[in-house]
């Protein structure tokens, strides 16, 4: 007699009660009721996801407002950043919120030229570049200070004959800044530029 025909013979005198079976049966009908409730909550859940990013998404069709984090003064603050493209020149309007629930609303804009000399409108990135760009800033006390994003230094005492020359570094770039006093600055990630440039 093989190994199998033993078990067969030793089992076949046990019989199962009839609770056993119904309560089996009851067991598989509350997994299947969990599974199906979880798969309930997770489709629920894609379509929340799904219907969220596409409404996001509408509000921010082409790029029109959104928001933004700005480095105002050293300090990082949200804003609204709305891009307008008018005739091939892009525009920009960012709207600063204030701690008494109005907003401050700084402006810019223009065009750049492609290497053959045709001008396009400024690309999104092309216009972050520009608002995160350093700032000076003269006080009424009659110091100069330079903010760039968590940055604030005061290159008052700087200046030689109306000039100064600061490098600046966030840990991924250096630029270098040449600032004429009361004149206005420029800016480049190679050199520092000599006041006859930007005239």
């Amino acid at each position: 007699m093989t190994n199998k025909e033993k078990y067969r013979q030793a089992f076949s005198v046990l019989q199962t009660s009839g609770d056993f079976s119904m309560e089996a049966e009851q067991m598989a009908m509350r997994q299947k009721h969990h599974k199906m409730k979880t798969i309930a909550a997770a489709a629920a859940a894609c379509i929340i996801l799904v219907g969220g990013a596409g409404t996001a998404y509408a509000a921010d069709l082409g790029g029109i407002q959104r928001t933004i984090q700005l480095w105002i003064n050293g300090d990082q603050t949200n804003a609204t950043l709305e891009i307008k493209n008018d005739g091939g020149i892009s525009s920009y309007t960012i709207k600063i919120p204030d701690e008494n629930g109005d907003s401050t609303e700084m402006q810019g804009g223009g065009i750049a030229m492609d290497g053959d000399g045709a001008e396009r409108p400024l690309t999104e990135d092309e216009i972050m570049e520009q608002i995160n760009q350093p700032d000076v800033e003269y006080e009424d006390d009659g110091s100069v200070w330079l903010y760039y994003k968590d940055q604030k230094l005061d290159i008052t005492d700087r200046f030689k004959d109306g000039i100064c020359y600061v490098k600046l570094t966030d840990g991924e770039e250096t630029l270098y800044l040449t600032v004429k006093y009361e004149n206005g600055y420029a800016v480049s990630k190679s050199k520092y530029i000599s006041p006859q440039e930007f005239n």
